[in-house]
This record gives C-alpha cells, structure tokens and sequence, in this order.
C-alpha cells in the first residue's frame, strides 16, 4: 500500500497501516530459499512454478520475516529431478503464516 495516497485520503486502513504487497511478501521465496537451500552437482536449476499460494495475514511495512520449507516431493522428469516444497513465510511477532506456497522447481544435467 502507498503511504502517500494514504496520507492523501485514498483509500481506508483496514490492516491499522501500510502493509506489504503480498506479491512482493511472496517474491521474498527466492532470496529466503537461497539461504535455506543448497543444490550442487546440477549443471541448471529453473523455477519451474507455484502449485498453490495463499496469503494468511498481512505484513505491516518493517516487519522481520522468515522462511520455513519442507521438502514434499521428487519427481524424476526428463533430464533430472523436479522438487516440490511447502514454504511458509512467518512474521516475527504473529503466530499466523504471512505466505503459504508450494514452489517447484526443477534441476538438470550436472
């Protein structure tokens, strides 16, 4: 939410201010997954896509969030391996997930 069209009278505060996108809060995946994953011998990785995406709660701007992931599948497709995961994104201070998702992605050759 912009602030400033918020100061501007656009628009009411239903969440008590301005929150993040959910978008964006579900763009955080691939920088977080970096910090949670490592996959090597693979000449390329692709994200291949989400199976699903709900957005639970939202992110009150300067919240902290973290990463949780469980791998859910492996699948041996054509060249390599497609890994299905769920990924919650938490926010400090909540007890409600800010994310919920099932990315999936796919790794060949190596």
């Amino acid at each position: 939410m912009d602030p400033r069209r918020r100061r501007a009278g656009e628009g009411r505060e239903p969440f008590g201010g301005p929150i993040a996108h959910g978008y964006l809060t579900l763009s955080l995946l691939v920088p977080l997954f970096a910090q949670v994953l490592v996959v090597s011998d693979t000449a390329m990785g692709v994200n291949y896509g989400l199976n699903r995406v709900r957005f639970p709660s939202p992110v009150p701007v300067g919240s902290r969030v973290r990463l949780t992931a469980t791998l859910k599948d492996v699948e041996q497709v054509t060249g390599g391996l497609q890994l299905t995961f769920s990924a919650v994104i938490g926010r400090e201070g909540s007890e409600k997930p800010a994310c919920i998702a099932e990315p999936v992605h796919r790794y060949h050759g190596g």
